[in-house]
């Protein structure tokens, strides 16, 4: 038996459940598939970040550098890589390292920006339009440091965010108790970007799951996908686990997993999982007032109504979700260096994920180059929450034959 859809949406992240809430609010009917359940993936369990003031892409000058002095020591690295022979692995490296200079900076830094800024003024209508409630807070997110050359090098950025039009304030020693009365009394200073903000992830992702739903959406869980039928270049048949659909329009947004996934399209999609990990423990009694990122630790610190969320580490190439016990504990002692947590955390949840990770650092979204009705909506790394609606509506205007809201040109596959 073969199921037929108007628009198909492989993925049920945040990135695909935005894409269907844009289509479906713009009158289309939509079809979402997911290989287990829809919003409880990799993006239920991240910090929660919402960053428009995230506009230098991960490939950057002196990221190759760090990551090399951060693999001399493991036991503290924020940073992780898989050694696996495989030449698609392989290849991705060298692009990425190719990619790691100021000129792919400077091509990323305005759309990044206004897609970041896009996806946020989407995440604020949202949630005052379908009345969320996911803790959502417009506090910004504080960078604490007690090393004087990263506070150093903090400032250096707050001066580039800030002549790039991002609102960004640095308060000195004397000033953090005030901001922050987590923080221990060590912390040399901070940065605060103060036009950002923060939600539980997994409660929004469950209420837009749930709204898209109510709008007439038909969600297929448990449903992966095996492959493709193309003809005279259209998709023609998604074939799934549990049978298979035709569908007008198809957008994937598999995440890491898009590669795979799509390796019956003969599509080259150069994204490679890099490994998060979270734990999730209950309030406790000095619950910080914004967000968090730790210094040199990298560490990320969300307070979400009753529960306190600690969120690090990049492993490149890593496919694995089963949390590392052993760096879960890192995650809580680092956090111990920075804020004053109770003597015993109440852990409710411990969580590993995983970002799709393109070379240059920039999503890919945009019509696939083989495809006429193959959307791609993938590759946004540790942003696929904080650019999810930006991404859907970009992808629905598209779609639906109209101008995106800007170019998207630099995000297109065929850059690689």
């Amino acid at each position: 038996m073969t199921t037929k859809s108007d628009v198909l949406v492989i993925g049920g992240g945040p990135v695909g459940l935005s894409c269907a809430y844009y289509l479906l609010k713009s009158g289309r009917s939509v079809t979402v598939l997911d290989a287990k359940e829809i919003g409880k993936g990799s993006g239920s369990g991240n910090a929660g970040h919402i960053v428009p003031s995230h506009i230098i892409p991960l490939a950057a000058p002196g990221v190759v550098t760090s990551a090399l002095k951060w693999m001399l020591d493991p036991a503290h690295s924020p940073f992780g890589l898989k050694i696996r022979l495989d030449l698609k692995y392989i290849s991705w490296l060298i692009q990425f390292a190719s990619a790691c200079n100021e000129s792919n900076v400077q091509r990323a830094l305005e759309p990044l920006k206004t897609l970041g800024q896009l996806s946020a003024e989407n995440f604020s209508k949202i949630i005052v339009e379908e009345k969320f409630d996911c803790h959502y807070q417009g506090t910004g997110f504080l960078n604490l440091y007690k090393n004087q050359r990263a506070f150093d090098e903090g400032k250096h950025e707050a001066d580039f965010m800030h002549k790039h039009g991002i609102p960004v304030s640095v308060y000195e020693k004397d000033q953090i108790a005030d901001i922050e009365p987590a923080a221990r009394e060590d912390v040399l200073g901070g940065v605060h970007f103060t036009g950002d903000a923060h939600l539980n992830p997994a409660v929004f992702l469950q209420l837009l799951g749930e709204r898209i739903r109510a709008m007439g959406a038909e969600v297929y869980e448990n449903t992966a996908v095996t492959g493709f039928e193309s003809a005279r270049g259209k998709v023609r048949v998604i074939k799934t686990s549990v049978g298979e659909f035709e569908a007008e329009q198809v957008i994937l947004a598999a995440g890491a997993w898009s590669p795979i996934v799509a390796r019956d399209l003969l599509l080259s999609i150069p994204v490679q999982p890099a490994r998060g990990y979270s734990l999730t423990a209950s309030a406790i009694q000095n619950m910080p007032r914004q967000a968090l990122i730790l210094g040199d630790r990298r560490v990320a610190v969300s307070p979400l109504g009753n529960l306190l969320r600690v969120t690090g580490r990049l492993e490149v190439g890593e496919f694995s979700t089963t949390p590392n016990p052993l760096w879960i504990q890192r995650l809580e002692n680092f956090a111990r260096e920075y804020i004053r947590l109770d003597d015993k955390l109440d852990i409710k949840e411990t969580w590993a994920g995983l970002r799709p990770t393109t070379p240059d650092g920039v999503p890919i979204i945009g019509r696939s180059p083989g495809h006429e009705n193959l959307f791609l909506a993938t590759g946004h790394a540790m942003l696929g929450l904080s650019l999810g609606p930006g991404t859907g509506q970009l992808i629905a205007e598209l779609l639906n034959g109209k101008q995106p809201s800007f170019d998207l040109n630099p995000f297109h596959l065929g850059r690689f």
